[in-house]
């Protein structure tokens, strides 16, 4: 047969009953859309995820005192909450410790805090200069504690965009104001930029002050809630952890690790376990909409067999003139296939216009990848050949003489 006439079966076949063919490509048309979808809203947060961990700080080793809680573990002492870090650990890894930026400790707790009449509860945390560069914390207008504010354990603070919105009003230039945290008064000399929310908290709503200033008037102890330390490169990381573990280990007069009063977090080690359960999920949403794609070459197969019954006399007239099974099975394959190029066309156009709507209006975060768009043409094309075949070899096998007498 032709490829002409190929074609021009294929139009005449698929034109004679639009509504049929329109509901039967639909069904492609929406599987093929909704794996795009759901892949781009998976990686979307898979990208989200790792952005949110990476902008707390660059090569970022955290220590926190106390045992690290294990799944299915009996209860141990909770991560932060023991008492075993102090300013002098800090130091000595500064020291200590090659291939580091930075050494930032740190103390924290929620307090009550006051302003023009309004009040909130917030996150108070006492920092020295180097937290900023450690947790990539930026100043939007005044300025960040310095080691002069730090030492002489001033009373001053450096707040959040979203406590000076609350307590304040949005936007207010309040560098210079009191505001009052458990009773003192302290002087806000900056306000950072916003960050938003990172799943470990957010830094909008953090009230930092100088560690001394912190110490003597809240916690009363040397002890610090964490100690953030910035790795020179991300090759390092490892080897840093390692030497900070038995620094830590010696220092503390522990022999094992199993006894370590103290846990140190990876920051590289968590992107990689939050990437593999954002990867997880997304193989899983995918799969999920996979099936409508199932459901859409059922369809087909179910078209292609009522075409067949309906055009069993052609099919017995163009066996009777010389049409052999090949041509008769190749003419059946490429509708089937035309049906599915036309939804996956239609299907990975709407996929991507509805992952763009998602992420324009922030109803989501979406990345469309090159991967899924081929994915789901790949798995259409397979539909239409796999479930195509067998009303095509069914037409192809039908005796003439019997076809041409059907009614």
């Amino acid at each position: 047969m032709l490829m002409s006439d190929l074609v021009a079966e294929i139009h005449m076949a698929i034109t004679s009953n639009k509504v049929r063919t329109g509901l039967t490509v639909l069904g492609i048309v929406i599987g093929i859309a909704s794996v795009i979808v759901m892949i781009a809203i998976g990686n979307g947060s898979q990208k989200a995820i790792q952005e949110s961990i990476q902008s707390i700080g660059s090569n970022l080793l955290t220590i926190q005192p106390g045992k690290q809680r294990s799944f299915g573990g009996g209860p141990q002492q909770g991560m932060g909450s023991a008492e075993s870090l102090t300013r002098d650990d800090a130091t000595a890894i500064a020291q200590g410790v090659g291939g580091i930026t930075a050494v930032a400790p740190t103390a924290s707790g929620n307090q009550q805090i006051i302003a023009e009449g309004n009040n909130a509860q917030s996150s108070v945390t006492g920092v020295t200069a180097a937290y900023a560069q450690v947790n990539n914390i930026t100043i939007d207008v005044g300025s960040f504690i310095s080691d002069v504010q730090e030492s002489k354990r001033s009373k001053v603070v450096v707040i959040g965009p979203d406590i000076r919105d609350d307590l304040y009003g949005e936007n207010v230039d309040v560098v210079g104001q009191k505001m009052r945290i458990g009773g003192l008064s302290f002087t806000i000399v900056g306000v950072t930029k916003s960050k938003g929310g990172t799943g470990f908290g957010s830094s909008d709503e953090v009230v930092y002050m100088p560690l001394s200033t912190y110490q003597q008037y809240f916690s009363g102890s040397e002890y610090l809630s964490s100690i953030s330390v910035s790795v020179t490169e991300q090759d390092q990381m490892t080897q840093a952890e390692e030497d900070i573990e038995a620094l830590l280990l010696k220092r503390h007069k522990i022999s094992s690790v199993d006894d370590a009063d103290f846990n140190i977090r990876n920051q590289a080690d968590i992107i990689e376990m939050t990437s593999s359960i954002t990867g997880t999920l997304t193989m899983l949403l995918g799969a999920v909409a996979g099936i409508s794609l199932v459901v859409g070459g059922i369809g087909i197969m179910n078209m292609m067999l009522t075409t067949v019954t309906e055009r069993t006399r052609e099919i017995g007239l163009r066996k009777a003139i010389g049409a052999n099974q090949k041509d008769i099975r190749q003419q059946f394959l490429f509708e089937s296939a035309t049906l599915t190029f036309m939804g996956g066309v239609i299907g990975i156009t709407l996929g991507i216009f509805i992952a763009f709507v998602l992420d324009h209006f922030a109803i989501t975060t979406t990345q469309v990848s090159g991967f899924s768009v081929i994915l789901s043409f790949s798995v259409s094309a397979a539909i239409g050949i796999i479930f195509g075949y067998y009303p095509a070899r069914r037409a192809a096998r039908l005796n003439p003489i019997q076809a041409l007498r059907y009614e």
